[in-house]
């Protein structure tokens, strides 16, 4: 077994409001790769967290009567409690007002700063409230902010600089050396795009704010939120500290997984950084796509947000895992409705796998008597080529992050399996003593095919498929012992349905 280390993180959340389905979206994706790595025999270590030093998350708190760490204390819980909603197996969860984030924060500074790369100037120019982002007059729309849409204000005031502008060579050498390191490829061509169009010096501090982490050389500026924010990945791992044994276990970090509206914070400026501050690069940045609803980009304005505790209450935690990532491929948008997933939820948990699960389980009570030993089952058993084959895809698309291909990749073994049972008639060679050889061999090749699929469908489905692999006596295989090549149970019975059909229609579930 591999025993490699991988260490994968999300982007952390801003507390000015609870999560939605986009958010849970990210998290589920990263919670699976690190699900499927763990499987693989990897130390793996998965790192979420949330974003507290926002003058959003200053003025919720205000608008709420709390100081401001009181309020990001009650919306940690929210946060951490629809994560455990979900089943998100996340190893530490990182708060920028932690003391160890603060740390971190000064050290990679005092670096960067020793380095040269930090000077006091003045600037001038544009700023959104809503992105804490400064922006220029190239990238508005009709005079607009294109993600919030309203006017940026303009600012001046005396910041301190990052030297952004010299490492325009660097960054370019480096995405061109590591063709990963960005991904998907549409946006590492938008980064060199960017790059190549020339990167100016930014502002990394603001003056005269007090929700903040105060500046080591100046304690009139604090922390500029997103230069502050970036440095959680390696915060929380012990960078600055006097322990840094966990930062030498685990950084570079293999992948950072975020959305594609911040891929110029994780591919241009946060390298740049950790290159100030002698601090090696991540292995790469993995930029998903978003959830639109019903064609609409879910917004609070809309009001169509779809709170993700609903779903996990409507679906189940994996029923809402797997038809996410099996909905909307990670690497692009994509379109969801009610419909969409009762329809997906109905066809592919309830019909395909819940069927194949209950009817194997089934036969094996009551023609064997809850017992079964068949095998081994290898290569010139019907289901093993197909089994092998999609076993194959699986792991090639896993390792891209491209959930939903891998599962379509498996899906064919299911769909199969099920077909198995119609060719082979197992309820018919039950009533024939002279085939009972011809039925146990069936049977074992189906027992074979649900306990690999118990496996394979953890990441996605880690509840469901636990219960599972619990009842056929298939629980504690690993992804080294796949596919399961014999059948060898003992007092199995016939289980409940393990994904009940959703009857009601769309809109009776999502009604408020």
């Amino acid at each position: 077994m591999e025993s490699k280390k991988f260490f994968i993180t999300t982007a952390i959340d801003y507390v000015n409001q609870k999560p939605h389905l986009g958010t849970a979206y990210e998290k589920i994706g990263a919670d699976c790769m690190a699900r499927y790595m763990r499987l693989r025999g990897y130390d793996t270590f998965f790192l979420m967290g949330n974003d507290e030093h926002s003058t959003n998350v200053e003025i919720e708190a205000q608008r709420q009567g709390l100081a401001p760490l009181d309020y990001c204390s009650q919306m940690s819980t929210v946060f951490q409690e629809t994560w455990r909603s979900l089943d998100i197996s996340y190893d530490d969860f990182i708060h920028t007002t932690e003391e160890r984030h603060r740390t971190a924060v000064r050290r990679l500074f005092e670096a960067i700063h020793a380095n040269g790369y930090i000077y006091k100037g003045r600037y001038e120019g544009l700023y959104c409230d809503s992105c804490e982002e400064f922006v220029s007059e190239k990238d508005l729309v009709d005079g607009l902010c294109p993600r919030h849409k309203q006017e940026p204000k303009r600012i001046e005031e005396e910041n301190y600089f990052f030297k952004l502008s010299e490492f325009e060579g660097p960054l370019l050498a480096h995405i061109e050396k590591n063709v990963d390191f960005v991904r998907p490829a549409s946006r590492a061509n938008e980064i060199v795009n960017v790059i190549k169009g020339g990167l100016e010096d930014v502002s990394i501090s603001r003056f005269g704010k007090s929700w903040g982490i105060p500046l080591p050389i100046d304690d009139g500026h604090v922390v500029y939120v997103w230069f502050d924010a970036l440095i959680n990945y390696i915060s929380a791992i012990g960078y600055g500290s006097d322990s840094p044994d966990r930062f030498d276990r685990y950084w570079p970090a293999d992948v950072h997984v975020i959305g594609k509206d911040i891929t110029r914070f994780h591919c241009i400026i946060w390298p740049a950084m950790l290159m100030a501050g002698g601090v090696p690069l991540p292995q790469s940045v993995f930029a998903h796509g978003f959830l639109s609803l019903g064609g609409e980009k879910m917004s609070k304005t809309l009001g169509n947000i779809l709170d993700p505790r609903k779903m996990a209450a409507i679906f189940g935690p994996d029923g809402i895992r797997y038809l996410l990532l099996r909905e909307v491929p990670f690497d692009r948008d994509g379109d969801i409705s009610g419909e969409i997933l009762i329809g997906r939820y109905n066809a592919d948990l309830a019909n395909e796998l819940g069927n194949l699960f209950s009817r194997t389980a089934t036969m094996i009570t009551r023609y064997c008597g809850g017992e079964l030993k068949a095998g081994p089952f290898g290569p010139g058993w019907e289901l093993h080529d197909v089994l092998a084959g999609s076993l194959e895809g699986y792991h090639r698309h896993m390792n891209r992050l491209e959930f939903s291909r891998a599962l379509g990749a498996y899906w064919v073994v299911i769909q199969r399996a099920n077909r198995f049972i119609e060719e082979k008639r197992p309820f018919d060679l039950a009533k024939d003593p002279s085939k009972r050889n011809e039925l146990v061999a069936v049977l074992g090749e189906l027992y074979a095919v649900l306990a690999t699929t118990g496996v394979v469908l953890s990441p996605f489905m880690p509840g469901k498929m636990a219960e599972m692999l619990r009842h056929l006596g298939a629980d504690g295989v690993g992804m080294d012992r796949l596919p399961v090549c014999e059948a060898a149970v003992r007092r199995l019975q016939a289980p409940k349905p393990l994904f009940p059909r959703i009857q009601d229609s769309a809109e009776e579930l999502f009604k408020d």
